[in-house]
């Protein structure tokens, strides 16, 4: 808006100062051929006076006609102010006031001279060849002698006055033109910005409004034609105001939806290209949405398998769900839902909708539901197998003798204690998984704690000559569920005593980790843990070596007891392990819960 203002503005200016420039043009120019004329007129005048009263020398002698006119063109020319020159009837120079007549050329064929001999008076405006500059010269006829052709007599004046004149007129004019340039600069101004004031109004609400500042609004103060577009403008703005509004509020609450499902969403048109992706979706598929929204899906090349399912659905524009495994970022399994929807309505295929579910721990809960059961039934079945085989024994008549018998009870009681231990280890993990185990928090001196922990193994580390050592930094407390706590290494030092050969050495080492944790580390000289089984040794019911595991009377739930124990303190559980040198479990725990 304020180019057009500029651009009425210098309009209205360059008129205003084409028709100053022209009509000071026309005013020099008739300025200059007044004065010219005036002059002319006024050197009419003072040649028919010199002509009527001058003694006019006649003679032919050219020597002294030369040296009398001559002196009286000097004379002539103090009372004139101009140059004075008497031409002979032949163009002969006789005399001139200011340049030596004897030494000028013939002025016959001079505009003024023939202008006089024919009009009787001749005027001629050139640049002289004798004085250098440009001269006005006026020239009358007179006659000497009747019957002989006349003399000419001529006045010269300098235009040097005119043009000094003209010049001063010029600067006049351009000193006006200036004072008319910034007057009607002003006013031009003026005028421009009162047509232009409202319209740059309207624009700035125009451009808020484009900038999704709703509240603008346009002050209306005429009711002419620019008034009622200004209220227009407003009317447009109320009701944007309302729509965008409305879209925001549900532009928000599908934000919201999105970005806090637990399944990822993936839009895509019906040529392909990805307009909408959720947070999910983008851990799931390991893309950023400002890496894929607006490229082909095919632009995810780990994706092979996904690539050609969403090809398949808009090839067909039909529902299709599929389950299959993703390598990238990790490891997963996913169920997919490609939905076909409409772009506009009913018919008008826009491109399909992927719901993108991931149902690994789904899968690997049913996995694990179902070796948990095989291993409950496996488990059980082995001392149940036990005790009625052995029953059934003594119920055939192995009883009637009393070693036998004896011997058999003896391993009855011992499959049902086994069995009992089960159950509640199973009953016990149970509880611990679902965190219905209430835990007492409490200050734990660890050094005494330890020292009492380790009291109650040594009778276990003596009978098969095991050393049990410990180093305790001094002064450490951690709050913790004491008997929880004192589960934990029991679990882990009756591990390490059970899988240490006779002879070897298990020791417990107990250190601030740093100013908010201890770190508890569990060594043993035992058979150690191959690499291979690691991952796996906190599972339950998994065992490293299962014959030992069930000679030693372990129901394989240890483990998993520990680390859920670990985890409800808040902490965590490693392990590194060599075969044939031995293993340390690592417990790090917040000394503050």
């Amino acid at each position: 808006m304020n180019s057009f203002r500029a651009r009425l503005t210098f309009i209205m200016i360059s008129m205003i100062a084409i028709s100053v420039f022209a009509a000071g043009m026309l005013m020099m120019k008739t300025f200059k051929e007044n004065h010219i004329n005036a002059l002319e007129d006024n050197m009419v005048r003072q040649m028919k006076v010199i002509a009527a009263k001058m003694d006019w020398h006649k003679g032919d002698d050219l020597g002294s006609m030369t040296s009398y006119y001559t002196m009286e063109a000097k004379e002539l020319k103090t009372y004139t102010d101009a140059r004075v020159t008497f031409i002979r009837s032949d163009g002969v120079v006789v005399g001139d006031s200011d340049y030596d007549a004897s030494k000028m050329d013939n002025h016959l064929d001079r505009e003024e001279v023939i202008d006089a001999y024919m009009q009787g008076t001749g005027r001629a405006v050139r640049p002289s060849e004798t004085m250098n500059q440009n001269m006005i010269y006026v020239a009358i006829p007179v006659e000497i002698n009747t019957g002989q052709e006349p003399y000419v007599l001529r006045l010269a004046m300098s235009l040097q006055e005119v043009d000094q004149s003209i010049g001063r007129l010029t600067m006049v004019l351009i000193g006006g033109l200036l004072i008319l340039f910034v007057i009607a600069a002003l006013i031009s101004y003026r005028i421009a910005q009162s047509l232009t004031g409202p319209l740059e109004q309207i624009t700035k609400v125009a451009k808020r409004i484009k900038n999704m500042d709703y509240r603008a609004r346009v002050k209306v103060r005429k009711h002419d034609e620019i008034g009622e577009l200004g209220t227009a403008i407003n009317a447009m703005a109320d009701s944007l105001q309302v729509q965008m509004t409305r879209i925001k509020q549900n532009e928000s609450q599908l934000e919201s939806v999105l970005a806090n499902m637990i399944n990822g969403v993936v839009m895509i048109d019906a040529k392909g290209q990805i307009l909408l992706m959720n947070r999910r979706a983008e851990e799931v598929l390991g893309f950023s949405a400002r890496e894929l929204v607006g490229r082909h899906f095919t632009e995810a090349k780990q994706q092979y398998e996904l690539a050609q399912i969403i090809q398949e659905a808009l090839d067909t524009r039909r529902h299709l769900r599929e389950e299959i495994t993703f390598y990238f970022p990790e490891e997963r399994l996913l169920e997919l839902n490609l939905v076909p929807i409409s772009q506009s309505g009913p018919g008008e295929f826009g491109g399909v909708l992927l719901v993108l579910q991931d149902v690994s721990a789904i899968r690997r809960l049913e996995r694990m539901r179902s070796e948990f059961v095989a291993n409950v039934s496996h488990e059980l079945k082995t001392p149940i197998a036990a005790v009625k085989g052995f029953a059934e024994t003594l119920l055939g008549g192995a009883v009637k003798d009393e070693e036998t018998a004896k011997s058999f009870l003896q391993i009855i009681f011992d499959e049902s204690e086994r069995l009992n231990r089960l159950i509640g280890d199973i009953l016990e993990l149970s509880k611990i998984e679902s965190r219905r185990v209430p835990l007492y928090f409490s200050p734990v001196e660890l050094e005494s704690f330890v020292a009492k922990t380790l009291t109650l193994l040594e009778p276990e580390a003596r009978r098969k000559n095991i050393q049990l050592s410990h180093s305790i930094e001094t002064g450490l407390y951690v709050e913790a569920d004491e008997d929880r706590l004192r589960q934990i290494m029991m679990n882990l030092l009756s591990n390490g005593i059970n899988y240490t050969p006779d002879g070897g050495r298990v020791s417990i080492s107990v250190y601030a980790s740093d100013q908010d944790h201890i770190r508890i580390q569990i060594t043993d000289t035992g058979i150690g843990i191959p690499k291979k089984d690691l991952p796996r040794i906190f599972e339950r019911f998994y065992r490293v070596d299962k014959a030992r595991s069930r000679s030693s009377g372990g129901t394989g739930l240890g483990l998993s007891i520990v680390k859920h124990l670990v985890e409800l303190h808040k902490g965590t559980l490693s392990v590194t392990s060599t075969v044939g040198v031995g293993t340390t479990f690592t417990i790090e725990l917040p000394v503050i819960q």
